[in-house]
């Protein structure tokens, strides 16, 4: 670490508002009930503890089921969700939280600490509400 450089950590700029949608709800019924349209995903829930979370993000909405001209009334989020999520950790300093998301292609993870979700993180929070603080 550079003398004088603050560490800025993924729980200093992640929401920690989510939507979290139960694996078996419809597409159509989980959109509906967002509320949290700026994270552009929703967390899909456990199912019990010894399960894992998923992610659906509104890219895999419009790639599985608006472009492919499917029902989203018809489609279940366990069909298009991708599972298990990669979670990052709260105090993750958010320069090693992109070079994950580079590594393994992610734009978005959930936040995690012993199991349990506290917000999710995204490129945007990390260059908007992270750098930002040091320029």
């Amino acid at each position: 670490m550079t003398e004088g450089r603050k560490i800025t950590r993924v729980s200093d700029v992640m929401k920690m508002q989510i939507d979290l949608v139960d694996r078996s709800m419809t597409v159509a019924d989980a959109l509906r009930q967002m509320k949290y349209i700026e994270t552009k995903a929703l967390i899909v829930d456990k199912r019990d503890a010894d399960d894992e979370y998923g992610i659906v993000m509104l890219s895999d909405i419009a790639r599985e089921v608006l472009a492919k001209d499917r029902s989203p009334e018809r489609v279940n989020v366990y069909e298009i969700m991708s599972k298990p999520v990669i979670t990052v950790h709260p105090d993750m300093d958010i320069r090693y939280c992109a070079r994950l998301f580079d590594k393994f292609g992610l734009s978005r993870a959930p936040v995690t600490k012993r199991g349990q979700i506290m917000g999710i993180v995204s490129y945007t929070d990390m260059v908007l509400r992270g750098m930002l603080v040091d320029l």
